[in-house]
């Protein structure tokens, strides 16, 4: 038998989650909908619009995994690389690797130095 999970993201940021059993739901065999109860969706946000779910199988389990659909024109933010360099820039502030400028002239004095550098 497979088990269906309604499954929160490890770091969705969703306070307090706990597996709670809130029944059984059927599978309309003509289309294979599932209806999701009433409390999982309030509880996970998926009664807003656009929400949506992964559909995940895993070790015999079919997981349900919330998802907040992004912009088309803020993906890029999200992508696997961009998210990477986030996560260095993070390491370089916290460790102290950055240069503080007083002003947009400062910073701009500073990157004309590090090209004429570059070139010699």
């Amino acid at each position: 038998m497979t088990r269906v999970v309604l499954h929160q993201p490890l770091d969705s940021g969703y306070p307090g989650f706990m597996e709670e059993h809130l029944g059984f739901v059927s599978v309309q065999q003509r289309n294979g909908t599932v209806t999701i109860p009433a409390q999982a969706r309030r509880a996970l946000g998926l009664d807003q619009p656009g929400a949506q779910v992964e559909v995940v199988l895993r070790d015999g389990e079919l997981v349900l995994v919330p998802y907040i659909a992004v912009p088309a024109e803020t993906a890029w933010f999200w992508s696997e690389g961009h998210q990477a360099a986030e996560r260095d820039a993070d390491a370089d502030l916290a460790t102290g690797r950055h240069t503080d400028f007083g002003n947009a002239e400062q910073l701009l004095t500073h990157l004309e130095n590090l090209h004429r550098q570059a070139e010699g």
